[in-house]
């Protein structure tokens, strides 16, 4: 039987509106339980560039969170290494909720640079690590990390990778352990205390060892691994004025001392 227009236009409102709150509904419910797996998946990470891989696996959920708080602090800086609490409209910075992908559009002076802060357990003022994030392009798409480096601020003590699309078993293996693990003990300044970063090398299966500044490449995957170095080189180069605070402040605590 042939429906008129009004009712017609009554029944496609009204399941619009039915639809329209079915949907409103399941992104409430959702989207706290989605929000708390990005947090982890992000806290992951960061932790990912100090702990062992096989370590942070045996944790569950819940116990990655409270080794987070536990352990780790965060701060975000500017270009010139200086804290920033604030945003224009007064609202407090947090370091975990900064959005890097949206910074990486801005010019580097005006972004935001987040830093965690890895404490020695038990001793919240006893810093082992410092953690940085560094953001960039790969060969299809995003590319990103977390790198820790020692105390001297030279030395890489890990890394993360991550990718939005990179090809499986080329680029994407930047995220393997075996891969991030070659970054182990390089070094970002040279012995002058120049910068001059680190740099994956084209090809694989050669011994970089003896090099404090070079890392084996990955075989089949050459502009992803120029993405990581570009983007190490760079992002390290925007948290070098928070480094030289950082090292000018160690400096004058040692003064101070004797």
């Amino acid at each position: 039987m042939q429906q008129s227009n009004a009712y017609i236009i009554t029944f496609s409102i009204i399941l619009t509106v039915v639809l329209g709150l079915l949907l409103s509904g399941t992104s409430q419910v959702l989207g706290p339980i989605q929000k708390k797996a990005v947090e982890l998946d992000t806290k992951k990470q960061i932790l990912g560039a100090v702990l062992e891989a096989s370590e942070l696996r045996a944790m569950k959920p819940d116990e990655i969170l409270k080794f987070y708080e536990n352990r780790i602090s965060s701060k975000v800086v500017d270009f010139e290494g200086n804290l920033i609490e604030k945003d224009a409209d007064g609202n407090p910075i947090i370091a975990e909720n900064v959005n890097v992908a949206k910074n990486f559009k801005m010019a580097p002076e005006k972004r935001q640079y987040p830093v965690f802060i890895f404490h020695a357990e038990g001793n919240p003022d006893a810093v082992e690590a410092y953690v940085v994030q560094v953001y960039g392009s790969g060969l299809w798409d995003e590319i990103w990390g977390f790198l820790a480096l020692d105390t001297d601020l030279n030395t890489i003590a890990g890394v993360t990778f991550g990718h939005k699309g990179e090809t499986p078993g080329l680029g994407a293996r930047i995220t393997d352990g075996a891969v991030q693990n070659r970054f182990q003990g390089k070094q970002i300044f040279d012995e002058s205390g120049a910068f001059q970063s680190v740099a994956m090398q084209k090809g694989e299966g050669k011994d970089y060892s003896g090099d404090i500044h070079k890392v084996d490449g990955l075989s089949g995957a050459t502009i992803t691994a120029n993405g990581v170095n570009a983007m190490l080189s760079n992002y390290l180069q925007y948290y070098k004025a928070y480094f030289e605070k950082l090292k000018s402040s160690k400096s004058s605590e040692i003064a101070v001392l004797n």
